[in-house]
């Protein structure tokens, strides 16, 4: 026989709150503050000013990148020369970077199998350039493991691994 608990369950008051109202205040004026901030800079057409160094270019590199969702990658030149193949353990950023590419071509319109740009700076910074959408990145923002998978691509032979 089941013997239901005559006791009544014990519940929080309905006046303890989760979040402190002040917490949420704070949070809010945050928010807004930022979104005003934003709301200016847009409006006055400011330059940016956050941007990384990008100094002298020293090595510049133009690639055909392809991947695919397992992570493996290959970089060929323009030409169709090999110059990596990359399986899923060495590839994986560059096949990232390769689907946001394709997405960007996505976007715009514009045919995915267009050459990207390669840039080494001076400074040891790597960036990547696709300029059939004007999108770029400097690859040190995503590490610098990820962006000497990159800075290898920039000094290797083509044809080489």
């Amino acid at each position: 026989m089941i013997h239901a608990d005559a006791t009544p369950r014990r519940h929080r008051p309905r006046d303890t709150e989760l979040v402190p109202r002040a917490l949420v205040r704070a949070v809010g004026a945050l928010v807004l503050s930022v979104l005003a901030l934003v709301t200016l800079y847009r409006l006055t057409d400011r330059p940016v000013i956050a941007a990384p160094p990008q100094g002298d270019i020293a090595v510049e590199r133009s690639v055909i990148l392809s991947g695919d969702l397992s992570g493996a990658a290959s970089v060929t030149a323009p030409d169709g020369r090999p110059i990596a193949e990359l399986g899923p353990e060495e590839g994986g950023f560059v096949s990232g970077v390769w689907r946001v590419i394709r997405r960007e071509r996505i976007n715009h319109r514009v045919p995915l199998d267009g050459p990207v740009t390669l840039l080494g700076h001076r400074s040891g910074r790597v960036s990547i350039h696709d300029p059939a959408t004007g999108w770029s990145a400097d690859l040190m923002g995503f590490g610098a493991d990820n962006a000497r998978a990159f800075a290898r691509l920039l000094a290797q032979p083509e044809g080489g691994q």
